[in-house]
């Protein structure tokens, strides 16, 4: 936990339910800033055709709601519990996080190759090459959500004394990363729909989707110790 969690999580120690509650929306809004969270949201717009600015609202809905289901299924044990996830258990958790990076890497890169962004104009034909629906947006989010899951349960362990208290907002901080995952999609959902972003979009898929495959295999070496990680 570094930099702008690790305040927020300070102001909340013995504080009131409305600053606890704040703390917990304010980290779930920022939470969808992440890097790993930006690269899987970037190639999982852009490997779609449908770009339009309403269509990546539903991906990002529907994959920080996904997101948010797993955050509190994992959060929730964790807090009655009072113990955190075995080590073993949040490192893997966050290998599947990588491999997803990855594989949405690498599906942006093949799609690429195919042809699929050959054509940059928003035709006719933009809806017959459709590849990620809101159920598939879904589930991304209930794999991606497993890797911040224990960050999570730490911080509120950590910052707030009442166990009560600590599921409440682990549920605002759930919502709110769903809200933030939405903003963040439809931004770049709307930046793709102007002529001028996606006309470009053939030539920045490549280097997007290696890029992001580097990031994933740097995530997967970071969860083992094997790289830093200062995020």
């Amino acid at each position: 936990m570094f930099g702008l969690d690790e305040w927020l999580a300070g102001v909340s120690d013995e504080g009131s339910l409305a600053i606890v509650l704040l703390v917990a929306m304010l980290l779930g809004l920022r939470h969808a800033t992440d890097p790993d969270h930006l690269a899987a949201v970037s190639t999982l717009v852009v490997s779609g055709r449908e770009r339009a600015t309403r269509a990546a609202a539903r991906l990002g809905a529907a994959w920080g709601l996904g997101h948010a289901v797993t955050l509190v299924a994992f959060g929730v044990p964790i807090l009655l519990a009072e113990r955190y996830l075995p080590d073993l258990v949040q490192r893997g958790a966050e290998t599947t996080v990588a491999a997803l990076i990855a594989f949405l890497a690498v599906r942006l890169l093949v799609r690429w190759r195919h042809g699929a962004f050959a054509t940059t104009s928003f035709g006719a034909d933009e809806h017959v090459h459709r590849v990620r629906s809101p159920l598939g947006a879904f589930g991304v989010g209930l794999v991606h959500g497993m890797g911040g899951s224990a960050g999570v349960g730490v911080l509120l362990l950590a910052a707030i004394p009442s166990r009560s208290l600590a599921l409440v907002a682990l549920v605002v901080l759930a919502v709110f990363t769903a809200v933030s995952m939405t903003i963040v999609t439809t931004g770049f959902g709307a930046a793709l729909s102007t002529r001028r972003v996606s006309g470009a979009v053939a030539t920045a898929a490549p280097a997007l989707a290696l890029s992001s495959l580097a990031f994933g295999l740097w995530y997967a070496a970071a969860a083992w110790s094997l790289a830093p990680y200062p995020f």
